[in-house]
């Protein structure tokens, strides 16, 4: 357990627990601060998941620890000494340059998650099989949504963006299921819609198939989402980056290539009409 990051040994403690939702903010927090999570008081973790103290230690022994300061003691002992408190290189570094740090770190979770292929693979076999594929992304993960589905389009024959909320969003869920649609893509950040959450139970409510990019396993969207691949986002600039989210995104799109046999030709067939017109300035 001590050789994997700090968020994954989150992850594992969190895994299979039945939390309440105010202790999933607290989980939710502690892996976007996995490095700094055993070091935080019960204050500052409570300060951070905007709860109450006591909430903090209720979650604790949900866990299955005697209160907090159990929790905290344990995380210490399996981070790695010098992983984390603060001090050495980290402190030089300017903000922007922190911010990329967490990116990377972001990504090196990512590249763990996926030592595990068979989450994106099973994906990419349902949104590849779904026609048409519904794509949903609202606020701040509008451009996910419409960044996944300009290059899904070049490759599946139907793929329907929903990037805009709205009295109509239920609509187009519905249009897609009446068309023969069997899986939902969504792309979730923070600070997450309701409308988001509310689309998504009732896309499920319809027969659809939930597929989830979002920050977190613990994300307001995964009690209503059938496959969910977490992708941490970066907190240390005024607003989110999402270069994991991002990368997930495109990992799904090459799962789903593989299982579409004609993703190749339809792929030549757009190279040859580009070049054809003169689109792109080589």
């Amino acid at each position: 357990m001590s050789g994997s990051s700090p968020a994954a040994r989150l992850q594992r403690l969190f895994e299979g627990r039945r939390l309440t939702p105010t202790q999933r903010r607290i989980a939710h927090s502690m892996v976007r601060r996995a490095a700094d999570a055993p070091f935080l008081s019960s204050v500052e973790l409570a300060e951070l998941a905007g709860v109450s103290q006591p909430s903090v230690t209720r979650f604790a022994v949900a866990l299955g620890f005697d209160g907090y300061p159990a929790l905290r003691r344990h995380l210490r002992e399996v981070t790695p000494a010098g992983a984390a408190g603060g001090g050495g290189v980290e402190d030089s570094l300017n903000e922007y340059q922190q911010a990329v740090r967490a990116e990377i770190e972001n990504l090196r979770q990512l590249s763990e998650l996926l030592a595990d292929p068979s989450p994106v693979e099973r994906a990419g076999r349902l949104l590849a099989g779904s026609r048409p594929l519904l794509v949903l992304g609202l606020r701040a993960a509008s451009s996910q949504a419409r960044g996944f589905g300009y290059f899904a389009a070049k490759v599946h024959p139907d793929v329907r963006v929903v990037d805009e909320g709205g009295s109509m969003l239920h609509d187009r869920i519905d249009a897609a299921r009446r068309a023969g649609a069997s899986a939902l893509m969504c792309f979730a950040l923070p600070r997450h819609p309701r409308e988001a959450v509310d689309a998504l139970a009732y896309a499920r409510e319809q027969g659809l198939i939930v597929v989830t990019v979002a920050d977190s396993a613990f994300a307001p969207v995964a009690a209503h989402s059938d496959l969910l691949i977490p992708a941490a986002v970066g907190t240390g600039l005024a607003f989110d980056t999402a270069c994991a989210p991002m990368l997930l995104g495109r990992a799904l799109l090459e799962a789903m290539c593989d299982g579409l046999p004609e993703a190749q030709a339809r792929l030549e067939e757009f190279d040859a009409r580009a070049a054809a017109r003169g689109l792109f300035v080589e």
